[in-house]
């Protein structure tokens, strides 16, 4: 397979979201609103429609763009929740911030496809699904139905063996295999607007996952935006014998990397921090 990188870092990028065309030539922050009791790092903080929505806007404010609303915790261990329970657990927090922010985008991390109709009918504006339609076989279809933007993430093929280390190729050959796959799959369900997420966490080592900051303009054919989701990972602040909520300076260092390298949405928890990050990146 032929990697392609060139000016991929200065690509035009943009997406429609409910007829709203969203420009990415600007990296843009994903703001990350767990309403689970069972997060890593902020779980039980803001599962509750109040609370959930003064955090959104506290990182509206910040300077996120786009708001994930997480009704499921998908770390290792993570209580495993149906679809009715990921809606029970949405309840109104999506209408909520739209109805007080109408102008933010809100994406829905979830893998079930019942799920993306109830966030649709709530005003969703973006799929973000963690399992690249594996873990619900009606997955791209609806999201082709809705014509909402849809997240397409490398990860192994079962909800049981997705932080399993499991691939012994060159990962950034695997990611790719992987993507050139899902987006035929998904073009052929009408899905027109794909952002790529390489899938930091999620079933590769401490190195690989390196190697694919290291070569993250590799990734994706230089046809699609990326998102990068490192914030709060283990592969960062295991190594360093730090805790989660202790690694910021190294993750902002990762971040200005993946921006260099073309990143064009951080999904991340401290917005404010980050913010600060891509001021400073778009100033040079």
């Amino acid at each position: 397979m032929k990697l392609q990188s060139t000016n991929y870092p200065h690509s035009f990028f943009s997406i429609n979201c409910r007829g709203k065309l969203i420009d990415l030539s600007s990296p843009k922050i994903m703001g990350i609103l767990n309403l689970t009791p069972d997060s890593f790092s902020d779980g039980g903080k803001f599962n509750e429609e109040k609370a959930a929505l003064s955090h959104a806007e506290k990182m509206l404010k910040s300077g996120a763009e786009i708001i994930d609303v997480g009704p499921q915790s998908t770390r290792p261990n993570a209580q495993f929740l149906s679809a009715s329970e990921e809606i029970s657990r949405i309840g109104k927090v999506i209408s909520l911030i739209k109805k007080e922010f109408p102008d933010a985008l809100i994406s829905l991390d979830t893998f079930y496809a019942e799920v993306v109709k109830f966030g649709f009918n709530e005003g969703l504006d973006i799929v973000n699904d963690i399992s690249g339609g594996m873990f619900d076989d009606k997955m791209f279809e609806t999201v082709g139905e809705t014509g909402l933007p849809y997240i397409l993430m490398h990860v192994n093929p079962t909800y049981e063996s997705m932080h399993e280390k499991l691939i012994e190729d060159d990962i950034i050959l695997n990611i790719n295999s992987y993507f050139s796959e899902k987006i035929q799959e998904l073009r052929s369900f009408g899905v027109k607007d794909i952002i790529l997420d390489p899938g930091f966490g999620f079933g590769k080592t401490v190195e690989q996952q390196h190697q694919m900051i290291d070569e993250l303009e590799h990734i994706g054919f230089g046809k699609y935006p990326l998102l990068v989701g490192i914030s709060r990972k283990s592969f960062i602040y295991k190594p360093l014998g730090k805790q989660p909520l202790d690694i910021n300076d190294e993750t902002q260092k990762l971040h200005r990397k993946v921006l260099e390298k073309g990143a064009k949405i951080l999904r991340v928890h401290d917005v404010p921090a980050v913010k600060k990050t891509i001021d400073s990146f778009l100033k040079n």
